[in-house]
């Protein structure tokens, strides 16, 4: 792909800062987390059906210096795209945010112990799960997580994405982290 940002191995997360939530935002959230509907998408008609499959097939293709096995990308982007669509975020914001905190690393570890492809802190699962943060390492879990925790930062910041983005890099503020993860969406814009 001409022109492709290509991250460092590093992880920009871990700055994410555990905040105390009113009782009505953790059920919301816990509630969104806890729905464990399977990453199957669903079409009104022939046409919408269409459009996703061109969409996964370009975009598998971005993907495949990444995931070489068809299957593991097919699985891996379908799983995005229901969980985009889901909290209501833009699928190509969520793939930048990946590669920007994970490089579509599955395991990647930051060092302050952001796990996963959306690089989400243990905390989380104390906040809105079971505590259990291994389960982080699994690809529907963490990108639930992220796309929750990340839809959650853009209602706070009400709708402000700059800022969502930095609170969710813990960064809040400061342009090198949303600036990063706008250009990596560019790698994933698709227009039918």
């Amino acid at each position: 792909m001409g022109g492709q940002l290509f991250l460092s191995e590093c992880s920009w997360a871990g700055a994410q800062v555990e905040e105390p939530l009113v009782d009505a935002v953790r059920t919301a959230l816990s509630s969104a987390i806890a729905n464990h509907a399977p990453p199957v998408p669903e079409f009104l008609d022939t046409e919408s059906r269409m459009a996703y499959l061109r969409w996964l097939g370009a975009m598998s293709e971005r993907l495949k210096p990444k995931k070489s096995d068809w299957n593991t990308r097919k699985e891996f982007l379908q799983t995005v795209w229901y969980e985009s669509k889901r909290a209501g975020l833009e699928v190509s914001l969520v793939l930048g945010l990946i590669q920007v905190e994970s490089n579509f690393r599955k395991y990647a570890v930051s060092r302050v112990g952001a796990r996963g492809y959306m690089q989400v802190m243990p905390f989380w699962t104390r906040v809105l799960g079971d505590g259990d943060a291994g389960k982080l390492f699994h690809m529907q879990t963490n990108l639930r997580f992220g796309c929750v925790i990340l839809r959650h930062y853009l209602e706070r910041e009400r709708g402000d994405l700059f800022l969502a983005l930095g609170r969710y890099n813990g960064s809040r503020g400061q342009p090198q982290y949303p600036n990063a993860v706008f250009a990596a969406q560019k790698n994933w814009r698709f227009s039918v």
